[in-house]
């Protein structure tokens, strides 16, 4: 029968700055009996989106986390009971599970993966990560947002995080010229170059001038940037921009925690250079998510795209690997096995 009770993670108070032990409670609840259409699911592993960090102090467009709610995020487990004539016990669901060990939904609200196209070097998690929401933000991002063309010159900030390792290379794999990434160490920076196959890279942190280190490293100027991080990073970005460039806005790491934004202060260029800058929601392209995680994934086995996962072990780690993620301790996609 597996467990009928769950533990989950809710929120306990609103955080001023990075969440801290006081932020989150743990709790532990008995799961209902299933009605028609409804499945229970084991969850297994769950990530950790520095995405969600807003919802926790105010107002976003996925609303406002309520006090002694769960905290959200993405999901994949094992249906242990199912109800629903579509899903099997033994089946390897995904969905936005949060921060528990187990739950029940309806069988139509979590999505059946084929075991099939988790084979070779690509592992289960992945529906979470590189073929889930981050790998569809970098697809979708260069693709339909950046409109990225044969030969441009594309910057990534936090590019040795899941959403910007990913761009870096499906940037190449799509055809453009030349591509560099911004990362805050060394080991991260040599990743991109000598593993991930970026052509250069900035290690934020020594850079110095960092508007000038991102103008010689892109050869004189970027035609696209894919932000993740906001703040005086994409500041200095809008200054190395060519005519006609790109801002494709992914997250805004740098703003996540700060009482006040910082906001862009740097626009005259959008003027003089003709510049684009356009935010986006992944969601929105969800009907296309299943031709390019096929595509990503073949490509993952033909070793021509890598990604990384950092697993920490433990529900009740959750918290202190999530308050890490603001401070650069992570490399790759974040996610805590449910042990």
């Amino acid at each position: 029968m597996g467990s009928t009770t769950t533990r989950r993670w809710v929120l306990a108070e609103r955080p001023a700055g990075i969440p801290d032990d006081k932020t989150f409670r743990l709790e532990e609840q008995d799961l209902p009996d299933l009605n028609d259409g409804e499945v229970r699911v084991r969850v297994t592993h769950f990530s950790l989106d520095p995405g969600m960090r807003p919802a926790l102090s105010r107002d976003t467009y996925v609303g406002a986390t309520p006090i002694g709610s769960l905290i959200t995020s993405a999901g994949i487990g094992i249906v242990e009971e199912s109800k629903d004539e579509k899903v099997a016990e033994g089946d390897m669901v995904s969905g936005g599970f949060g921060w528990q060990s187990g739950l029940v939904l309806k069988g139509r609200h979590c999505v059946k993966h084929n075991p099939a196209l988790f084979k070779g070097k690509v592992t289960p998690t992945a529906a979470i990560g590189v073929l889930g929401i981050p790998g569809m933000t970098s697809w979708f991002g260069l693709k339909n947002i950046a409109r990225l063309a044969e030969g441009e010159t594309v910057l990534i900030s936090s590019a040795s995080g899941p959403v910007g390792a990913t761009a870096g290379q499906l940037a190449k794999l799509m055809g453009a010229g030349r591509v560099v990434g911004i990362a805050g160490s060394k080991a991260k920076c040599d990743w991109l170059t000598a593993e991930a196959g970026f052509d250069a890279s900035i290690n934020y942190r020594d850079a110095g001038n960092l508007e000038d280190a991102m103008r010689e490293t892109t050869g004189g100027g970027a035609d696209i940037y894919f932000d993740n991080v906001g703040g005086e990073m994409l500041d200095a970005a809008i200054n190395v921009l060519k005519p006609g460039g790109r801002i494709a806005v992914s997250g805004q790491l740098a703003e996540y925690n700060r009482d006040e934004p910082r906001g862009i202060r740097n626009t005259l260029p959008f003027i003089t250079q003709r510049l684009a800058m356009q935010g986006f929601v992944v969601l929105d392209f969800v009907r296309e998510f299943g031709p390019a995680a096929m595509q990503m994934a073949q490509w993952i086995n033909e070793d021509k795209l890598l990604y990384r996962e950092e697993v920490v072990d433990g529900i009740e780690n959750a918290p202190m690997a999530y308050a890490g993620l603001f401070k650069g301790e992570n490399f790759g996609r974040r996610l805590i096995k449910v042990s």
